[in-house]
């Protein structure tokens, strides 16, 4: 676990990169189609993940910064949803979910390592490290291929006793 928090800028490196060839390949994969709700989202995650690279590890709440920044990218989605978004792309329910899970985490590790200073690994360094990159991997992959994979949209169908699906 600790070689895993040696290397975590790098990791946050190619999180970006993820996003940004998510949105490179939505882009390309819109040209000439109504819908580019799936290109927008990634136009917002990958601004969203690139300007987290610009926070400083050694500031003194980085977590707290990193929670900030995914609760303004929720905002904007569910500001975007508001005002352009006819189509609800599966996505949409992966971005919302994944950053709200990605929030606690970090609001976690800054109550952990801030508010009550704890030096000593313990589990929760081990979910937050593996958690956030599994999360943010999951959330790219279901941008590119529109498919709900861990079935939460049926889940929301099912909890909201919708006879349609909510999204197309």
């Amino acid at each position: 676990m600790w070689s895993l928090a040696a290397i975590s800028e790098l990791i946050g490196i190619i999180i970006t990169w993820l996003f940004v060839f998510t949105f490179l390949y939505n882009l390309s994969a819109a040209i000439n189609k109504p819908d580019n709700s799936r290109t927008q989202l990634s136009f917002i995650m990958m601004v969203s993940y690139t300007l987290s690279l610009y926070i400083d590890a050694y500031t003194p709440a980085p977590y707290l910064q990193l929670f900030v920044f995914d609760v303004v990218t929720i905002a904007v989605i569910f500001i975007w949803r508001k005002c352009f978004g006819k189509v609800i792309p599966i996505g949409f329910y992966y971005l919302i979910v994944g950053l709200c899970i990605n929030a606690s985490l970090f609001m976690a590790m800054h109550i952990d390592s801030i508010i009550n200073p704890n030096c000593g690994y313990w589990w929760l360094w081990m979910v937050y490290g593996i958690s956030t990159l599994i999360v943010d991997f999951i959330m790219a992959v279901v941008l590119i291929i529109n498919k709900d994979i861990l079935g939460l949209v049926k889940l929301e169908n099912s909890v909201l006793n919708r006879k349609t699906p909510a999204v197309m």
